[in-house]
């Protein structure tokens, strides 16, 4: 009877602790599983900070006609890129990135571009910014690729939602790449008078490629051109004194000009034959007309080489656009 009882419990014990067994503990032990791989995760979309460029969708007409649709952080990186050279100070960078920043959201503030209706920018330089994709970058930086994609990077991300404004609004922060010695006040170039585009002394110079430049044009390719946009103009004579009345701007450029008796604004004949800038002096001779230039780019604004002067004298991002916008701020943008 006992040897009954016996093998009976033993029976019941059994019964008991084999579920423990291939359990791995007793009733009420946490149950050890693996952790999940963090690819199966849900992105977490509430860590993107409202406000921040990752918040933000810029559609983006392409030189190819698409459409893109990237994030504002995403479309400053190519712009950053593509408008100033990586090789520049981590400083200057930064305030070509804030500059993009404002830049692009004061435009898309003001309406939709008749030239791409469909989208908030583009990438032709003569209507939006330039843009470059990361491929095209690196194959332009070479061996240099990876660190200058860190700068850019470092450009966009540590600025992040930051712009410029002036009486609390966005402003039109317009820039170019090279001075005469001081920028230009919007209405010497534009007509238009705009408080935080004032001329200010830019110190960059000599270190600036291609800072002096000369374009001559055969005489009688000059009049074809110059008679085709302004008829009225007496080019008869010695070409010497087809020039006159000549009235600077601030920084020493071509504000207006007589041309065969014509008054002609200095940014008109820059793009009429293709100058790097308004900033010029004329001479003539048996060869033609020679505009010796100095500078490249409207002149309004920041100036990028002046910006990465400045960076090399110690100047913050902030200092440098507080330089070249006049009575401007600098703070985050409203989530929207």
């Amino acid at each position: 009877m006992r040897t009954v009882v016996a093998t009976a419990l033993i029976l019941l014990l059994a019964v008991f602790l084999a579920p423990m067994l291939f359990l791995g503990g007793p009733p009420g032990a946490p149950e050890e599983t693996e952790p999940l791989p963090t690819a199966t995760l849900p992105i977490d979309r509430t860590a993107i900070t409202p406000g921040s460029d990752e918040s933000r969708l810029i559609r983006v007409k392409l030189e190819d006609g698409m459409v893109a649709t990237l994030t504002l952080a995403d479309y400053l990186w190519r712009v950053v890129a593509a408008e100033m050279p990586a090789s520049f100070e981590t400083e200057a960078l930064r305030a070509q990135a804030v500059t993009a920043r404002t830049y692009t959201l004061y435009q898309m503030s003001i309406g939709a571009n008749p030239n791409h209706p469909e989208a908030d920018m583009c990438t032709d330089i003569s209507c939006c910014q330039a843009y470059l994709d990361p491929e095209q970058a690196a194959a332009n930086w070479g061996d240099g690729a990876s660190a200058y994609a860190a700068k850019i990077t470092d450009a966009v991300s540590s600025t992040d939602g930051q712009a410029i404004f002036y009486e609390g609004e966005l402003i039109d922060a317009v820039f170019f790449s090279s001075a005469a010695g001081r920028t230009l006040d919007s209405v010497e170039v534009w007509g238009g008078s705009v408080p935080y585009l004032t001329g200010v002394e830019s110190p960059e110079g000599e270190e600036v490629p291609n800072y002096h430049t000369t374009v001559t044009v055969p005489l009688e390719e000059f009049r074809t051109a110059f008679l085709a946009q302004y008829p009225q103009a007496d080019l008869s004579g010695d070409p010497s004194g087809w020039f006159q009345n000549l009235q600077p701007t601030s920084s020493g450029g071509v504000d207006t000009v007589d041309v065969g008796g014509v008054s002609v604004k200095g940014t008109a004949l820059r793009s009429l034959f293709g100058l790097r800038s308004a900033n010029f002096t004329i001479t003539t001779g048996a060869d033609g007309v020679t505009f010796s230039v100095t500078g490249y780019g409207h002149g309004v604004g920041m100036s990028q080489y002046g910006a990465n002067a400045m960076a090399k004298e110690g100047a913050t991002w902030q200092e440098i656009l507080e330089h070249y916008y006049t009575g401007v701020t600098i703070g985050p943008l409203e989530a929207g």
